[in-house]
């Protein structure tokens, strides 16, 4: 059975929501998924008073737990057009995996949010990437077989290199429906691409 890894980082709970979506539609091919997040880095007084959500369900994960997995599927908010802090020092403390291969050949994804349509969804998309594939992973993205990224009706996220949301500059705006069945396709087409491989 194809084992899945959703592993992400969210300051307010925009991208554990997508997650969430990411880990249904993996889910929906039969295959085990585990939901982790990263270690938060900022002070707890400080994470308050800036009224993180803190009260996540998902467990930790350690950098080893990577390598127990056919496909891991990374998401994490945008910081000035990047991934954030918190999911870069975790990534970077993939080194020892990165040297022994352990992550060779594995399925990889990405999805992220941001404030407004054009704060930088690709480039943060792009960044995550350019890790997967230094780590050695076969990049899946979101393809246009999901064509609710063609929207133009309404507001929403979604791209080829991954799904995406658009929080609002205030964090009021949550994952919308075609968001959120952009990244549970996301998810199903990854858990297929890693069943073909691993099955």
């Amino acid at each position: 059975m194809t084992k899945v890894l959703v592993l992400y980082y969210s300051s307010y709970g925009h991208i554990e929501t997508m997650a969430q979506a990411v880990a249904e539609g993996a889910r929906s091919t039969g295959a085990t998924v585990d939901i982790k997040r990263v270690p938060e880095t900022v002070p707890e007084e400080v994470a308050r008073a800036s009224y993180f959500k803190l009260d996540q369900a998902a467990p930790v994960a350690t950098i080893n737990d990577l390598a127990n997995y056919d496909a891991i599927i990374i998401g994490t908010g945008t910081r000035f057009g990047r991934l954030s802090s918190q999911m870069a020092s975790f990534l970077d403390q993939a080194g020892g995996l990165w040297q022994s291969g352990a992550l060779n050949g594995k399925v990889g994804g990405a999805f992220t949010s941001t404030a407004t349509q054009h704060g930088g969804q690709e480039t943060t998309l792009f960044t995550l990437i350019t890790n997967l594939l230094h780590f050695g992973l076969i990049v899946v993205g979101l393809p246009y077989s999901f064509q609710g990224q063609m929207k133009i009706d309404e507001i929403t996220g979604g791209s080829p290199y991954g799904a995406t949301t658009i929080t609002g500059g205030d964090g009021a705006r949550q994952p919308s429906e075609n968001e959120l069945a952009g990244a549970r396709f996301q998810g199903e087409h990854i858990a297929k691409t890693a069943a073909k491989i691993f099955g």
